[in-house]
């Protein structure tokens, strides 16, 4: 369980909350806290005020796997080989080791091809697929994605979706601003203005705001479609 208590940092003030295990989406306008939040629970940045823990201990000494936004701005290498092999070579695991498990996550993620590329030569959909392939090849106890989603097709994103279900991963908190995918979530927390304005599983989060912007475009059409052949 990941629990806040007592939280404020910068525009944040959480007293209380717990994520349990599972897929979280994190929602809410620009400007409601939503990455501050994430880069709270992926030991990026201390709490000014409050605690951040997971199983008793903070984010920090976890082995955690992020996905920027913008990964293009976060590289640290020449090669897409390179990159997703950092998170090992940090570690100082035997070489053969690495290039196995680099070879494994490149192919689970569809990206063999881009091995050799430079990650200046990629486009924003496949900065994201070797930023996903980077933190998820070091087996992290919490993989924490922001918006990820905005720079690939709607397909890749529902595979990798798919994908990331099964990962294995205990904790996985991902903010969207798609309401679809939020809506596949086991937990929605809505933020805004820095403060939970709703939480709890994504029925439960958007049936209460059925007439916004934020009630999923599917459920949308399928409740209108049912309408009419009702």
């Amino acid at each position: 369980m990941i629990r806040i208590n007592g939280l404020r940092h910068g525009i944040l003030d959480i007293p209380s909350l717990l994520i349990p295990s599972g897929y979280t989406a994190v929602i809410g306008p620009n400007g409601s806290g939503k990455t501050t939040l994430l880069r709270l629970l992926a030991g990026m940045e201390e709490p000014f005020q409050g605690s951040v823990t997971m199983r008793g201990l903070r984010a920090g000494p976890l082995n955690v796997g992020w996905v920027h936004e913008f990964p293009g701005r976060n590289t640290l290498f020449s090669r897409v080989r390179d990159e997703i092999a950092s998170p090992l070579q940090f570690r100082h695991l035997a070489c053969e080791e690495i290039a196995e498990r680099v070879k494994e996550i490149s192919g689970r993620i569809g990206i063999s091809s881009l091995m050799d590329r430079g990650p200046e030569s990629l486009s924003g959909g496949e900065q994201v697929l070797v930023a996903l392939a980077t933190a998820m090849v070091s087996d992290p106890e919490i993989l924490v994605l922001d918006e990820w989603d905005s720079h690939v097709d709607i397909h890749t994103a529902t595979v990798l979706q798919e994908y990331l279900r099964h990962t294995g991963v205990r904790w996985k908190v991902q903010c969207t601003q798609d309401m679809d995918l939020a809506a596949s979530a086991d937990l929605v927390i809505f933020l805004s203005g820095g403060r939970v304005l709703a939480y709890g599983s994504p029925k439960e989060v958007f049936s209460a705001h059925p007439d916004s912007c934020w009630y999923p475009p599917s459920w949308r059409w399928k409740e209108w479609n049912s309408s009419l052949t009702g």
